[in-house]
């Protein structure tokens, strides 16, 4: 990693040691507590696996999916993970990139940034975000002694402990049937992805699309960050559209790029929606304060946690991963209402019966091509 990181694009090893000094300490525990609690839910982890498996019935019970490990993490521990998957998705980019420097009048330009300033602020971002995650499916992970993944591909399951326990002293709910909530969610992406061989392929091709898109040109790139910042301080050119309800992220892609992640901002609905509504399916039978919990948190994804917190959901594009949960899960439930839920699990046949973005937001749309199609 030293080679690859002090002279490439990205200094990894920076952006792990830069997140890691900066994360913010976990709540009080004692050793007891926190053996307690990741044993817990590890518990809850494996229970889950019956609870989603048998509500969605995505998984025939006749069939063994490849079985991915679950790690309970702290915040250091998730950086690192995931400084690994940005590392490995990244790499055709970061190649393509390296060459432009190194071969091109504009490498300067990037030569000045360097790879350090990106590792840290990579680190910076890491930082901000490892205290907001309860749990992650880690789809793209490559298998290492300290975070192991599971085979030919395969997955992994992060739970991120300390984030767990705030979030239920927080909202003061009990923190046993929280776990096991928590969990549920979790439970039911790494389902999807063991359940839909394809689901992982498509989605990295879709991604590697998109950052193949990806102007590698510096001047470009600057130029449209430019703009990007005009826009979000309200000072866009005279007759340009108003892109206020827009990210940074959002701003700086190319149009190719924007039809891309349309469809992977449906694909994500569907993912985070669907996982929100089997969490509710299962919740009344196996968590008894569910409805407690789901208010409270609901109330607390909408809040966000202060005015800088909500800034920079903005500015990263988070608030639309908020979206995502509310819309899919409305076009989960209405699915399910119209043609149960094996009729909704066609969704899973192929690329082509996933929703478009439009259908999100009009299921019936959906119901109408992918069952009036197939049944016709």
């Amino acid at each position: 990693m030293t080679s690859i990181g002090g002279a490439g694009m990205v200094d990894w090893n920076l952006a792990v040691a830069t997140a890691t000094r900066l994360v913010r300490p976990g709540p009080e525990v004692s050793k007891d507590e926190a053996r307690a609690v990741v044993a817990e839910l590890r518990r809850h982890a494996k229970a889950s696996e019956e609870h989603v498996r048998a509500f969605t019935r995505m998984i025939p019970e006749s069939h063994r999916p490849e079985d991915t490990p679950v790690l309970v993490v702290d915040r250091a521990g998730w950086v690192k993970a995931n400084v690994a998957g940005f590392r490995e998705l990244l790499k055709p980019l970061l190649d393509k990139m390296q060459e432009r420097r190194s071969g091109g009048p504009t490498g300067a330009v990037l030569g000045a940034v360097g790879g350090k300033v990106t590792g840290v602020e990579l680190g910076m971002l890491l930082s901000f975000l490892s205290s907001r995650v309860l749990g992650q499916y880690e789809t793209f992970a490559p298998a290492s002694r300290e975070l192991p993944a599971g085979t030919n591909g395969g997955g992994r399951l992060l739970l991120v402990a300390p984030n767990i326990v705030h979030v239920e002293r927080e909202l003061e709910v009990d923190p046993h049937d929280f776990r096991l909530w928590v969990c549920l969610h979790e439970e039911t992406h790494r389902t999807q992805f063991t359940g839909v061989p394809w689901l992982k392929d498509h989605l990295e091709g879709e991604i590697q699309s998109f950052l193949g898109e990806t102007d590698v040109d510096p001047m470009t790139v600057l130029e449209r960050l430019r703009e990007a910042a005009q826009s979000l301080a309200g000072a866009r050119p005279e007759g340009e559209d108003d892109d206020s309800g827009r990210s940074i992220v959002e701003l700086v892609q190319t149009p190719a790029q924007r039809e891309i992640l349309s469809r992977l901002t449906a694909v994500m609905s569907l993912l985070e929606g669907h996982a929100d509504f089997v969490m509710d399916g299962v919740g009344p039978d196996v968590v008894p304060s569910v409805a407690e919990i789901r208010e409270k948190f609901q109330q607390r994804r909408a809040r966000g946690a202060s005015r800088l917190d909500l800034a920079l959901r903005k500015l990263l594009g988070l608030d639309a991963k908020l979206r995502q949960y509310r819309d899919g899960e409305r076009f989960v439930r209405a699915v399910v209402n119209e043609v149960g839920m094996d009729g909704f699990n066609r969704v899973w046949t192929s690329p082509n019966t996933l929703p478009t973005k439009a259908e999100i937001a009009k299921p019936a749309d959906w119901v109408a091509r992918v069952h009036r199609t197939a049944d016709s």
